[in-house]
């Protein structure tokens, strides 16, 4: 399959996501398989009263969502199978582009806290097809918060919207 370079100016136009859910703020470098992002956890974000109560931590499960979101602009961008690729009408698009199909690994060694800044980075490790392989890292400073090992593929657009049965 022939993949398209993508070059666009702001992540809305990589990703499908929008805030509240859009963790990543800013695209460092892009590569061609390898990517750093940056984001910030300031403390009023919408789950920060439940978690915890307190003691307000970034939740493990948004860490890997960061990834993956990071992997997601990096196949948006280098690995994308459409010659016009759409943010703004997902139905129009033939693919979902890197939606999250298997996480390997994830060590978690630290906790992120409000006014943290954030460097997420993710290497592609081997592409076959539309399945990719990536290792990535969430760290504040040179502290490293997790290291995980996932899996993104490129499914139809049409098996995320619910209109045909999902891949086996």
């Amino acid at each position: 399959m022939k993949f398209y370079q993508h070059e666009f100016p702001s992540i809305e136009e990589y990703l499908h996501h929008r805030p509240p859910y859009l963790l990543v703020k800013q695209i460092e470098t892009i590569e061609q398989d390898r990517i750093v992002t940056r984001t910030s956890f300031e403390g009023d974000e919408f789950f920060v009263p439940g978690h915890f109560p307190g003691a307000p931590i970034l939740p493990g499960a948004l860490m890997q969502e960061m990834t993956t979101q990071t992997a997601g602009i990096l196949i948006a961008a280098r690995y994308n199978p459409m010659r016009q690729y759409n943010t703004a009408d997902p139905f129009f698009n033939e693919f979902a582009l890197g939606v999250l199909v298997r996480v390997r690994a994830a060590r978690y060694r630290g906790f992120a806290r409000p006014g943290d800044a954030l460097t997420i980075t993710v290497s592609l490790q081997e592409q076959l097809g539309e399945l990719f392989d990536f290792v990535g890292e969430v760290a504040r400073g040179d502290a490293v918060l997790l290291r995980n090992e996932f899996q993104l593929a490129n499914i139809p657009s049409r098996v995320l919207q619910g209109v045909a049965d999902s891949p086996a």
